[in-house]
């Protein structure tokens, strides 16, 4: 089994009252709450804690894609990718999206991409999101309607991109390129790994199995809330006749783990009620736009787990918005729901063993940094993972061959790395 560090990179110091004088956290979040001499502390704090995470051992350290919001200060991914490829040497590099649509012309993904597959020596894992509502359709102006051709045709160019050794015209419907043919070509071959984070659109399923792409569950809700969504994925890959490889597949799962589940429940109640009071507090405009999702997700009565935060899922047939009655924002209500797994490392151990075989997924990404969680209890909570859970966990589903897993340069031939003296670093 995997075990994935994953870091949204949220803004740590949005106001108390922040629900209650703003109406989103993301799209129209207001500019006088960002202060960039505070925000420079929480970068650097929050790359030390991805550096950290690969020094405890994790399988890999991910980051992700967002555009306009207050919960994850990471609108170019590919920019800490580039500095994490530098600093470490072993881990392979999870960039859980560059959201395709919004690339113009989409062979910037090809080519940023297989300069971080190059400097890291092999070690890139390929994110390709559609993309929030909020970030695709308003934060960068895309049409909901067209989003997911555009996404499927700027795909199909970066893939060719990779592939094609020779110069070749590209004429799609929205992008056409006379001379297609980037520099520099990524490490592995024919490719680095694709993977496709999704909020349960039957066709990003099918998509998934079409392609042999590992399929991910980002939750935000937790194990219980993300089995229908899983159940769909397995069902839909029974159908079509793939085999039940969990390597095929991804999920995120919040954790905080302590000596005691007394501690954890202490230690992590600050930043999980900030993060589930705060960060996702979206107002219910930006969650689901005419167009953005298919008829047939619609259809097997999905939702996107982003309209469950912003109370804007609706009951098909009224057309009526109503509150998403699941979420809950106290600590008890939290942890009962399974949103977040606190515990001493055996309990969460156990915990997270049920929840990898029920859903059957053999890459687990964990959010071991959320909220406003500070650098100290962050290390604090990879570490004992690291030490006292990982282990656990390690035999799990050691039957299966992953596929998709990173396959970079031999050691010997790797680049050195960056030697830091005191000196340089205290400047």
């Amino acid at each position: 089994m995997k075990l994935m560090w994953f870091h949204l990179m949220p803004y740590t110091e949005l106001p108390e009252d922040f629900r209650q004088k703003h109406p989103s956290v993301w799209v129209d979040i207001h500019s006088s709450l960002f202060d960039p001499k505070r925000a420079h502390h929480m970068y650097n704090d929050f790359m030390d804690e991805l550096e950290y995470a690969a020094d405890c051992g994790f399988d890999a350290i991910c980051v992700n894609e967002h555009h306009s919001n207050g919960y994850g200060l990471m609108p170019s991914p590919n920019l800490i990718a580039s500095a994490l490829a530098r600093r470490t040497t072993q881990v392979p590099i999870c960039v859980m999206g560059n959201s395709l649509a919004l690339y113009n012309p989409p062979t910037r993904v090809a080519e940023e991409f297989a300069m971080l597959d190059v400097i890291s020596g092999g070690r890139l894992i390929a994110g390709f999101p559609v993309g929030t509502p909020m970030d695709t359709c308003f934060a960068y102006g895309q049409n909901p309607s067209m989003l997911r051709e555009r996404y499927l045709e700027a795909h199909d160019l970066v893939l060719r991109a990779w592939t094609e050794k020779d110069t070749f015209a590209f004429n799609g419907r929205y992008n056409q390129q006379r001379y297609v043919n980037i520099w520099p070509r990524p490490v592995q071959q024919p490719h680095p790994p694709i993977w496709i984070p999704g909020g349960g659109s039957v066709e990003t399923w099918q998509w998934c199995a079409q392609m042999d792409y590992v399929y991910c569950y980002l939750s935000y809700y937790g194990y219980k809330a993300g089995r229908a969504i899983m159940d769909g994925f397995w069902a839909e890959m029974d159908r079509l006749g793939k085999d039940r490889n969990p390597y095929r597949a991804g999920f995120l799962q919040f954790v905080g783990v302590a000596e005691t589940r007394e501690q954890a429940m202490e230690l992590y109640r600050a930043p999980a009620e900030y993060f589930y009071g705060r960060c996702l507090h979206v107002d219910g405009r930006w969650a689901t736009p005419p167009g953005y999702m298919t008829e047939a997700t619609q259809r097997a009565g999905l939702s996107s787990q982003v309209a469950k935060a912003a109370g804007a899922e609706s009951t098909l047939g009224k057309g009526t918005q109503e509150r998403f009655a699941g979420t809950a924002k106290d600590m008890e209500g939290i942890v009962e729901r399974g949103y977040v797994i606190i515990g001493s490392p055996d309990e969460v151990a156990e915990q997270l063993r049920e929840v990898a075989t029920t859903l059957n997924v053999g890459h687990l990404m964990l959010l071991l940094q959320y909220g406003c969680m500070d650098k100290r209890l962050t290390q604090y909570n990879t570490r004992l993972f690291a030490e006292k859970v990982i282990p656990q966990l390690r035999d799990l589903f050691a039957g299966w061959e992953d596929r998709w897993w990173p396959k970079p340069l031999p050691a010997a031939e790797t680049a050195p790395l960056p030697a830091f003296t005191p000196k340089l670093a205290a400047e």
